[in-house]
C-alpha cells in the first residue's frame, strides 16, 4: 500500500485580488493566506506519511516581486525531503509566465516535467509511473495528453496534466482534452489542474480536478484543498478530499419575501449566518451578502443602502465574534407590486415596465444594447475589466441580470416621484 497527495493551483503569494485595500479587511490573514494553505499541505503530507505529492500546475502566480517566494518554497520542500517525500509537478500557464522561476534551482526531491515533450518518472520501489508535460508558454491551445506515453505494465500509472478538460466556465481554454481521450490512455489516476473547483470527472479510472488550495475571490467559494489518494496492494485507489484553506469565501443569499421591515431582513441574515458558521467550524469567512425577494421593506432598504449595509456588517460581527468579514452587499429586492397592473398603466411607469420586458423577451435588443455599450467599455479603467466581479457588456446574460437588478430601483423612484406630486 502507498499514499500520495494530488494538489494544484497553489498560486503561491497570490494577493487575493487586492482585498487588503478594503477598509476593515483581515489584512494579515489575506496576505499570508496562500502560504498558510501551502503550509497546511506540507503538514498534511507529513502527517499522512504520503510517499509523494503531485502538483498539477500553477505552483506560482506568475513573476515574483523578489526571491522571497522561492526561498519560502525551498524551506517547505526541504521539510518534505527530510520526511522522505518527493514532489512531482508540471508547470501551468501561470508558471510559464514566470521569468525568475526559470533560473531557480529546485531542491533535489522536487521533479519538474519538461515542456518540450511528455516524460515519465518511475518509482520502482512502489511500482509507480508518473507521466506529465509542462506548459512551455502561458497559452497552450493543443491537447497535450494525446502524446502522453503508454502505461508502464505492472505499475500504477498516473497522468499529471494542467488542462481545461472539455472546457470550464471562467477558465481559459488551455490544453483542452476529452474524457474519452484520457480514459483511452488506460492510466489508473489522472491528476488534473487549472480548474479551481474540486471535481471528480470519472471514478473508473479516477480523473480528478483537485481545485486550488485557497480561494482568492468570490467566484471561488466553499472548501479548498487537496486530494489524498490511498492505493492498496491490488492497485485499487480510494480518494479523500482534504481541506487546506485558511480563509473561506461564501455567498449568503437572504430571502426577503414577506419581510415587513429592514430588521426582519437582518434577523433572517443572522439565521443564515449561524448555519454557515456551524458548517465551516472555526475558519474565518469572507462573505458576499445578496438580499433578494419581494418585500414591503424594499423602499426602506434602498432609501438608505449605507445604513442597512452597516447594519448587516454589525450583525455579522456580533453573530460571528469577528470571524466574518463582509466583502460586498447586494440589494436585489423589489416591491410586491403587480407587474400586470404596471404594464396596463399609462404614462412613464407603464412605458418603462414594457421596455424592460421587451429587453428580457427579445435577445436581439440585448445584443444591440451590448454593441452600444462596447464603446464605453473601451474607456473603462483596466482594473474594472480584470476584476472577478467585472462589468461584462459583451455578455448578454450578464446584461439581462443587470437590467433585472435596475428595474425595481427605477420603478421605485418613479413611484416615489408620482406620490410626491
Amino acid at each position: 500500500m502507498f499514499k500520495f497527495i494530488h494538489a494544484a493551483d497553489i498560486h503561491l503569494d497570490s494577493p487575493l485580488h487586492k482585498l487588503d485595500y478594503y477598509d476593515g479587511a483581515p489584512v494579515d490573514e489575506i496576505r499570508q493566506a496562500t502560504r498558510r494553505a501551502f503550509n497546511n499541505l506540507i503538514q498534511t503530507a507529513i502527517a499522512e506519511k504520503v510517499n509523494f505529492i503531485l502538483i498539477a500546475g500553477d505552483l506560482y502566480d506568475g513573476d515574483w516581486k523578489d526571491y522571497n517566494t522561492g526561498l519560502y518554497l525551498v524551506s517547505q520542500t526541504s521539510r518534505l525531503r527530510e520526511a522522505g517525500i518527493s514532489v512531482f509537478m508540471v508547470a501551468g500557464n501561470h508558471d510559464a509566465a514566470s521569468k525568475i522561476t526559470k533560473t531557480l534551482r529546485l531542491p533535489e526531491n522536487v521533479h519538474l516535467f519538461p515542456s518540450n515533450q511528455p516524460a515519465t518518472h518511475t518509482i520502482d520501489s512502489l511500482n509507480v509511473a508518473i507521466h506529465g508535460q509542462s506548459f512551455a508558454t502561458p497559452a497552450v491551445k493543443k491537447d497535450l495528453s494525446l502524446r502522453y506515453p503508454e502505461p508502464v505494465p505492472g505499475y500504477f500509472n498516473t497522468g499529471l496534466l494542467h488542462t481545461c478538460a472539455s472546457g470550464r466556465e471562467g477558465h481559459e481554454p488551455y490544453a483542452p482534452c476529452t474524457l474519452e481521450g484520457l480514459r483511452s490512455k488506460e492510466y489508473d489516476y489522472w491528476a488534473l489542474g487549472h480548474v479551481h473547483q474540486y471535481e471528480i470527472l470519472s471514478d473508473d479510472p479516477w480523473i480528478v480536478f483537485s481545485g486550488n488550495i485557497q480561494g482568492r475571490h468570490v467566484r471561488e467559494t466553499g472548501p479548498k484543498g487537496c486530494v489524498l489518494v490511498t492505493v492498496d496492494d491490488r492497485g485499487r485507489a480510494e480518494i479523500e478530499f482534504k481541506p487546506l484553506d485558511v480563509i473561506r469565501w461564501e455567498i449568503v443569499t437572504v430571502d426577503s419575501n414577506g419581510a415587513e421591515s429592514g430588521y426582519t431582513v437582518i434577523d433572517r441574515f443572522c439565521n443564515r449566518l449561524d448555519t454557515l458558521l456551524e458548517k465551516n467550524e472555526d475558519r474565518p469567512l469572507v462573505v458576499r451578502v445578496v438580499i433578494q425577494g419581494e418585500t414591503t421593506a424594499h423602499s426602506e432598504l434602498l432609501a438608505n443602502v449605507d445604513r442597512w449595509g452597516n447594519e448587516i456588517r454589525a450583525a455579522a460581527l456580533d453573530t460571528s465574534g469577528h470571524r466574518v468579514w463582509i466583502e460586498k452587499i447586494k440589494f436585489h429586492t423589489r416591491l410586491p407590486t403587480s407587474d400586470k397592473d404596471l404594464q396596463t398603466g399609462d404614462g412613464a411607469m407603464g412605458e418603462l415596465v414594457r421596455l424592460f420586458d421587451e429587453f428580457s423577451d427579445q435577445p436581439d435588443l440585448l445584443r444591440g444594447l451590448s454593441d452600444e455599450l462596447m464603446d464605453l467599455e473601451k474607456k473603462m479603467p483596466k482594473e474594472l475589466k480584470q476584476d472577478p466581479d467585472r462589468i461584462r457588456f459583451d455578455d448578454t446574460e450578464w446584461l439581462k441580470s443587470l437590467l433585472a437588478q435596475v428595474r425595481p430601483m427605477l420603478i421605485q423612484r418613479l413611484m416615489q416621484k408620482e406620490d410626491s406630486q
